[in-house]
């Protein structure tokens, strides 16, 4: 099972409120957030940290399984898979507006096409953002990141609009699986892939 929580840092911006984080994640956790300049970036750090830590006492997960992490803006996603040999990637992007030309570099042209055919601005960018997370899970499940030519790898969407992968690299033979999630007062687009196809609904805790 792949469990997903989202949270909002946007109080880990007090220094009271993030110093309490902060003496709870582990060193290494500390030293990365204490080389980010902004305020902003070290409570994403440091927060995202403290909720996979929520995580594993949750779920009883060790820290040999499976799990990613994620952040935008005042929110953080993570997805922990219970199953010791799964591959997991998640993706969380604020909605902004539609990057036409990022697109075209980036994505194949069917795909470009298929966000250029929505009829307004707004679809657009709902359109891209929600190829951009599906892509990004996927290079992150397979601990690629950008290190993975963005296409190399197809997102098709079947009859009910559910997205698989329509191509993919070779070196990957597994089968991976999709979910999407969207959150109420959320403005952001959310995508875990993971070669475990059972995903749990997703969490919205809070933090500080």
């Amino acid at each position: 099972m792949v469990y997903t929580w989202i949270a909002d840092i946007s109080r880990l911006r007090e220094e009271t409120i993030y110093r309490k984080y902060y003496e709870e994640v582990p060193d290494f956790r500390r030293e990365k957030a204490d080389q980010l300049r902004f305020p902003k970036d070290r409570a994403q750090s440091v927060g995202v940290w403290a909720l996979l830590e929520r995580m594993r006492r949750q779920y009883g997960a060790g820290a040999d399984q499976a799990y990613n992490l994620s952040h935008s803006g005042d929110y953080v996603l993570c997805s922990l898979s219970t199953e010791r040999e799964a591959k997991v990637g998640c993706d969380v992007e604020t909605v902004k507006e539609a990057r036409l030309q990022v697109a075209r570099r980036f994505f194949l042209p069917s795909e470009t096409a298929w966000i250029e055919g929505k009829p307004s601005e707004g679809e657009r960018a709902e359109a891209f953002y929600r190829l951009w997370v599906l892509k990004e899970s996927f290079m992150k499940a397979v601990r690629r990141g950008m290190g993975l030519d963005t296409r190399s790898f197809e997102i098709g969407f079947d009859g009910e609009d559910c997205p698989f992968l329509e191509k993919k690299p070779s070196q990957y033979p597994e089968r991976f699986y999709y979910r999407e999630y969207s959150v109420p007062g959320i403005g952001a687009r959310i995508a875990v892939c993971s070669t475990d196809g059972e995903f749990g609904e997703i969490c919205h805790v809070a933090l500080g």
